[in-house]
């Protein structure tokens, strides 16, 4: 080794992992240190461009040999899009890697490391681990359950409320926490929201970041009637780069014949799903349906019964909520999540690693759903 392996160098890496949009493949940020000194970083951009590894070995040039590569996450193994970078960098000659963990991925999971070590390369595990499943955490979790990670996101005023007594929504936040969202829209395998949020608002659902969205999610309707129609702007602005997918019940398929066909011509697919005893698409069965799809991960931004749904069925694993110095008032105005409700405060739904930030003159509060809650999950 060429010294002792250093956490700030890890943590470097990892702020570099943050930077990418990668799904469905994990987030990855690679620096190699020679000496005491940075030689060349580089982190995964975009799935189906150079890893991270490589970025840096290019950025070293021959300065990587005998370097120490602190790599976010275990370098992969096989040929993908791209070549495995465990064996790149073994012809590099990089003398130590250093990872936080074993990639859970099976086509990977400790065999990069067994081909280093191998080669003679050291290889040390561990450093920083809780920290880089955090910044992986719906990679970790897809590939643990076989479910995508879902994320239910809320934009609300000071007192609870995501509208006006009479719907009119535009805007509860400002413009800076509404780019962190078309963020986190460009990094999630698929945005989801029901039929009613879509007639109500006709939201886009897509990524729209200066300079352009590195990439845009699968647009996933809810709508148990097939209701959407063609003119809503999720469906004007649907594309092989931007799809849009409309999950609906398998109830009356003959009655929603034309209304598929409509959708279809403007190239949409419409996916038929067992439904609930209330009628609603079961939510079981849609998750298992991204999950098929590699979706790692989902954004939820839905309305109030859709959102308690997901929730009462511990279909959520992460939380947001955006809180707007604003009051609205209104007995009518509509909160974040509806349903009928706990009777005591003793059932609600807990976070955990809670993280609150500012974004302009709003808050960003979130967290990981409680243990309780996520083990409800079927």
């Amino acid at each position: 080794m060429t010294h002792r392996p250093d956490a700030d160098w890890m943590r470097r890496a990892l702020r570099l992992a943050a930077r990418g949009f990668t799904h469905p493949n994990p987030m990855v940020g690679c620096v190699l240190v020679r000496d005491g000194v940075a030689v060349g970083e580089g982190w995964h951009r975009r799935a189906g461009e150079a890893h991270a590894e490589i970025e840096a070995l290019r950025a070293a040039g021959d300065k990587a040999r005998g370097a120490t590569a602190y790599v976010s996450l275990e370098p992969c193994s096989h040929f993908g899009r791209t070549p495995p970078c465990a064996d790149a960098l073994v012809a590099a000659g990089v003398a130590c890697v250093v990872v936080p963990a074993v990639d859970p991925n099976p086509l990977v999971s400790g065999a990069g490391l067994e081909r280093l070590r191998a080669t003679g390369v050291t290889v040390s595990v561990g450093m920083l681990e809780a920290e880089a499943r955090r910044v992986n955490e719906a990679f970790f979790h897809y590939h643990a359950v076989g479910r995508p990670f879902i994320t239910l996101k809320s934009a609300m005023t000071l007192d609870g409320k995501v509208a006006t007594r009479t719907g009119d929504s535009r805007w509860v936040t400002g413009p800076r926490a509404r780019r962190r969202v078309h963020e986190m829209r460009a990094r999630a395998g698929a945005v989801i929201v029901g039929a009613g949020t879509l007639l109500r608002d006709d939201p886009e659902l897509t990524a729209r970041l200066p300079g352009g969205a590195p990439r845009q999610p699968l647009r996933v309707i809810l709508d148990s009637r097939l209701r959407t129609p063609p003119t809503a702007r999720a469906v004007l602005t649907a594309s092989c780069e931007s799809p849009v997918l409309i999950a609906t019940t398998d109830a009356d398929r003959s009655a929603k014949s034309e209304a598929r066909q409509a959708l279809a011509r403007e190239g949409l697919e419409v996916a038929f799903l067992p439904a609930t005893a209330s009628g609603r698409v079961d939510l079981g069965a849609l998750t298992e349906m991204l999950a098929d799809r590699r979706i790692v991960s989902a954004l939820a931004e839905c309305g109030p019964e859709l959102s308690a749904a997901l929730l009462e069925e511990g279909r959520v694993q992460r939380m947001i909520v955006f809180v707007a110095p604003k009051v609205v008032g209104g007995r009518d105005a509509p909160s974040p999540v509806g349903g009928l409700g706990l009777e005591l405060m003793a059932g609600a739904t807990e976070l955990a690693d809670v993280r609150v930030r500012r974004c302009g003159p709003d808050t960003a509060i979130e967290g990981l759903v409680a243990a309780g809650a996520a083990a409800r999950e079927g």
